[in-house]
C-alpha cells in the first residue's frame, strides 16, 4: 500500500467487474462496507461505461446520494438521475467514422445521445442482456444520422471477443486524436469524446465533491478503469483485473464475486478516514 498520509474523503467505484459480482448483484459485504464509508464520514460515488440510468438500482441499497458517471464520464448525473452536470459528445466526423468501421467489421452498434439509447435491431447479441442488466429500455431506428452530431457514447457488441478486441485496436489507430476507444468488457467496444474517460469523470466527481485528487481513492478492473486509478491518491484493482490494471494500482483486492471491494475498503480506505 501507498505511503501517502492524505486522509481518503472519496471513493470513486467503477461498477460491472468492481462493484458488482458477475451476476449484477451486490455482495452483502459491498452494502456493510459502503454503509461504513457513509458513518466514517467518506463519500462513494459511481463511474461506469454505463449509461447514468444504469446505475440507479445501486444507488438505494448503497446509500449513494452523490452524483455519478455514465458513459465513461461521458455524462455526469445529479443523485435525481435527470439533472446534466456535465456532458461531452464524440465529434460528429468520428463518431460516423466510428459507426461505419464497427458495422463493416460486423459488430452491432449501438448509440447513447442524452438519454436515449438507439439500435438498429432488438435482436442483436447483447441488446436484451443490456437492457436487463441496466434496466434502460432501447429503440429502434434505420438509420443512426439524427443522432451523430449529440452522440455521448457509441457502443459496439460481439460474441466473437477477438473481433471486439481488433477493432478496438484500428479504432484506437484511426480516432485517437480525436475520440477515446476502449473495451468495457471482452464483449463490449466503447467509443467516447477524447476527454471521457475515467480519468476525467473522477476528477470531475471530485471536484463536484471538493476534493483534492490525492484524498480520492478509486477501485477497478479494466483498461478503461486505468486512466482513474492514475489521477487516485490511492488506486486499487481488483483481483479479477486484467494484468495491465494490476500493474497500474497501488493496491490488489480480491475478486468482485468475493468481498474484495469490501476487504479493499476496510483495508486500505476507512483505516484512512479523516
Amino acid at each position: 500500500m501507498s505511503g501517502r498520509s492524505t486522509p481518503i474523503r472519496l471513493v470513486v467505484s467503477d461498477v460491472d467487474g468492481t462493484l458488482v459480482r458477475h451476476d449484477k448483484t451486490l455482495h452483502p459485504e459491498t452494502i456493510k462496507a459502503a454503509r461504513e464509508l457513509r458513518e466514517a464520514g467518506i463519500t462513494l460515488c459511481l463511474a461506469s461505461s454505463r449509461p447514468p440510468r444504469g446505475m440507479e438500482m445501486y444507488l438505494e441499497p448503497l446509500g449513494i446520494t452523490t452524483p455519478h458517471a455514465g458513459f465513461n464520464g461521458g455524462q455526469i448525473v445529479a443523485s435525481d438521475n435527470k439533472t446534466i452536470l456535465d456532458e461531452l459528445v464524440i465529434p460528429e466526423d468520428a463518431a460516423k467514422q466510428a459507426v461505419e468501421h464497427m458495422t463493416a467489421a460486423g459488430l452491432d452498434v449501438w448509440l447513447f445521445a442524452g438519454s436515449g439509447w438507439y439500435v438498429r435491431s432488438s435482436d442483436g447479441p447483447y441488446v436484451a442482456h443490456e437492457a436487463e442488466v441496466t434496466r434502460n429500455t432501447f429503440t429502434v431506428v434505420d438509420d443512426f444520422a439524427p443522432y451523430l452530431g449529440k452522440t455521448n457514447k457509441i457502443m459496439a457488441s460481439s460474441k466473437t471477443f477477438d473481433l471486439v478486441g481488433q477493432v478496438e485496436s484500428e479504432l484506437q489507430g484511426l480516432l485517437g486524436a480525436v475520440a477515446s476507444v476502449n473495451r468495457s468488457s471482452p464483449y463490449y467496444c466503447d467509443v467516447t469524446n477524447v476527454d471521457a474517460n475515467k480519468g476525467h469523470a473522477a476528477l470531475a466527481l471530485a471536484k463536484i465533491a471538493g476534493v483534492p485528487p490525492e484524498a480520492m481513492a478509486c477501485l477497478g478492473d479494466m483498461n478503461v478503469d486505468v486512466p482513474m486509478l492514475k489521477v487516485a491518491g490511492l488506486s486499487i484493482a481488483m483481483g479479477n483485473a486484467a494484468e495491465s490494471v494490476k500493474a497500474a494500482a497501488m493496491v490488489i483486492t480480491g475478486s468482485n464475486d468475493d468481498s474484495g471491494w469490501a476487504d479493499a475498503i476496510r483495508a486500505h480506505v476507512l483505516p484512512k478516514a479523516p
